[in-house]
């Protein structure tokens, strides 16, 4: 069987910068989106750019049997997916990404949906996944969590801990599978060069002025890790994690405190 990768909201930013890292290593892709067509765009464009066989699968949560019946169909082309990049997330903003949501006036059913996507939901794809390495005695689970789940935000109860969570149960599943040749590791990015963070203009809450390279994460950069750990490259790697921050999540506090603090001193 023909080895393939399948990645969770893979149709843009980190997600298809993962896609095309492993399709430009000659893997097969698989992408998934709660938009059928988003995700059909984004397969058309790995297939034609890198020559291979790309399927998208729309996927939205709470909803198991779809999840195994997507691997039996894998099953049925003729792939193993070797790797899985679990990327897609709920980020428990709101509607708000410079806002969040506040701690007093969160639906609880809010705070549950966050929990129910980034955990529930990718245990589930995990569990599919790994019913296929365990036979060949080999694989690899990838976590896109966050640097948030060590160095909270404002507002973002759900998410930081639903990352938290994210780290702990690789972990986790570093020991129950490792025995079967599965490997589970997690790459944690900071600020991403989001479209979101883009448009957000003066209200972005990070930039490079804040963490000690001085930039933050370009997809790519996501997307390089995920490729290292998600590879034969990291044979002898579970259980850990990789951040990709610029240093943002090493420092006490930024540089820019101290200018700051200098230049009020003389005015």
């Amino acid at each position: 069987m023909k080895k393939a990768v399948f990645i969770t909201g893979g149709t843009v930013g980190t997600g298809f910068a993962c896609a095309e890292r492993f399709a430009k290593e000659g893997y097969d892709v698989f992408i998934t989106s709660r938009s059928g067509e988003r995700a059909q765009e984004a397969a058309d464009k790995i297939s034609s750019e890198y020559g291979v066989f790309a399927k998208r699968f729309e996927l939205d949560i709470r909803n198991e049997q779809r999840v195994i019946d997507i691997f039996n169909e894998i099953d049925s082309l003729g792939r193993f997916v070797e790797t899985v990049i679990l990327n897609a997330a709920d980020m428990g903003f709101g509607t708000d990404p410079a806002k969040g949501m506040d701690f007093f006036t969160l639906d609880i059913a809010d705070f549950q949906r966050v929990f129910e996507t980034n955990l529930v939901w990718n245990f589930m794809i995990i569990r599919q996944a790994a019913i296929r390495m365990r036979e060949h005695n080999k694989g690899s689970v990838v976590f896109i969590s966050s640097n948030t789940a060590y160095r909270a935000i404002p507002n973002r109860a759900a998410y930081s801990s639903s990352k938290g969570g994210i780290n702990a149960l690789s972990k986790a599943l570093a020991i129950d599978l490792g025995p079967y040749g599965i490997r589970c590791n997690v790459v944690l990015p900071g600020t991403i060069k989001t479209q979101r963070w883009v448009d957000m203009g003066k209200k972005q809450i990070v930039n490079g002025e804040l963490t000690p390279i001085g930039d933050i994460s370009d997809f790519e950069d996501i997307a390089n890790a995920a490729w290292y750990l998600g590879s034969d490259q990291s044979k002898n790697v579970t259980g850990a994690e990789i951040m990709v921050d610029g240093g943002m999540s090493s420092q006490l506090y930024p540089q820019l405190l101290n200018q700051l603090k200098r230049r009020y001193q003389e005015e």
